[in-house]
């Protein structure tokens, strides 16, 4: 499976923060990312910024539904992101793992675990991604 080609992803928002995709993890059902802790992702504090994790949550969840609609002529795009957080992420590499929990005509709904370098989880985000 491959990414839609719209717009070159060195040009998107995801680029901009740092994503970075495990193309070995892509399928309809699971997506994998790492972004690098650095100073342009944190709020003052220090702490890796809350927004990041929902940015990250949403990315993968409309990517790996893009992945299944597109060949259909169907676009994917973010419907809710609900986002809770457990712990902070302060350094080293912010790690997420979306996994797709509904499969439907017209919304799909995925769980988007973050966690830090030590496999703690440090955000939860539900994703409802519409499909059109």
């Amino acid at each position: 499976m491959s990414f839609p080609a719209v717009i070159p992803f060195e040009r998107t928002f995801d680029s901009l923060y740092g994503l970075q995709v495990d193309e070995g993890s892509i399928s309809d059902e699971e997506l994998r990312a790492t972004v690098p802790v650095r100073d342009e992702v944190k709020q003052p504090m220090g702490l890796v910024h809350g927004g990041l994790y929902a940015s990250i949550a949403e990315s993968l969840a409309s990517m790996a539904t893009a992945i299944a609609v597109a060949p259909e002529g169907k676009q994917a795009m973010g419907l809710s992101n609900a986002t809770s957080f457990m712990r902070p992420i302060t350094e080293g590499t912010v790690h997420a793992c979306a996994r797709r929990i509904h499969r439907g005509r017209t919304t799909w709904v995925w769980d988007v675990e973050i966690t830090d370098d030590a496999g703690r989880r440090c955000a939860m985000t539900r994703m409802t991604i519409a499909v059109r």
